[in-house]
């Protein structure tokens, strides 16, 4: 097996900004406002909802006809490509990667395990209204059983990139973006680490913002956080 120079990633991108994003109530299942263009992509850096032409030119020169779906890559995440695109089925997550991508939509899954947290009793409640607990909704251990589904679904995507026998060492992709939600981002970001999901909580993922997951050392078993709440301003 060739070793590549540039292990895969993974892009979780937390959706833009809405009105009840914006005053900190608590949206799961309901559709609730739905993020302007002008505010999400601004958060993103990709002005008015377009690419930059050298975006553009760069995907088109590089693009390669293989098995897995590549995409082109966002202006400033440079040549990224991606194997995989998985989006939450709630409006807000799809509307946000519409505005990413506009009129040149990649293939991409509807992953309902990507879904927010679900509040049930707390739903549309403000922060300061939530006392304990999750009436009617998930607990901790329904959420960790569906993030450690994503997590593995993401690893072996990179796992087969990794073990291609058609790769070359300098051969750039196998990387996944997810578009999802605050919680879910939080939970992603402490179960990818090896962490409780409890740790969530030490992390802070802002709207319109980018994590990223990569690896150390040049091994897939050593699994770290490479960036978090990139792109915001």
């Amino acid at each position: 097996m060739v070793i590549p120079k540039r292990l895969p990633r993974v892009y979780c991108v937390r959706h833009g900004p809405t009105e009840w994003s914006l005053n900190g109530r608590h949206v799961s299942v309901l559709l609730g406002p739905r993020p302007s263009g002008k505010a999400n992509c601004l958060c993103l850096g990709v002005i008015g909802s377009n690419v930059s032409r050298r975006a553009r030119q760069t995907y088109h020169s590089r693009k390669v006809a293989k098995k897995s779906s590549l995409t082109r890559p966002l202006d400033w995440w440079g040549q990224t490509l991606f194997a995989k695109v998985l989006i939450s089925p709630r409006q807000r997550a799809k509307r946000t990667f519409e505005l990413l991508f506009k009129d040149d939509l990649p293939t991409f899954e509807i992953e309902e395990n990507v879904r927010e947290w679900t509040y049930g009793d707390y739903e549309g409640l403000w922060k300061h209204e939530v006392v304990d607990g999750c009436e009617g909704g998930e607990s901790p251990e329904e959420v960790t059983a569906r993030v450690d589904y994503v997590v593995e679904k993401v690893k072996d995507v990179h796992r087969a990139w990794v073990e291609d026998p058609e790769r070359k060492a300098d051969d750039r992709g196998g990387d996944v973006l997810i578009v999802t939600h605050g919680h879910f981002s939080r939970c992603f970001v402490a179960r990818w680490l090896g962490l409780p999901l409890t740790h969530g909580s030490l992390f802070t993922v802002e709207t319109g913002s980018v994590t990223i997951g990569q690896y150390y050392g040049g091994s897939l078993d050593f699994p770290i956080l490479g960036g978090l709440n990139i792109g915001t301003v």
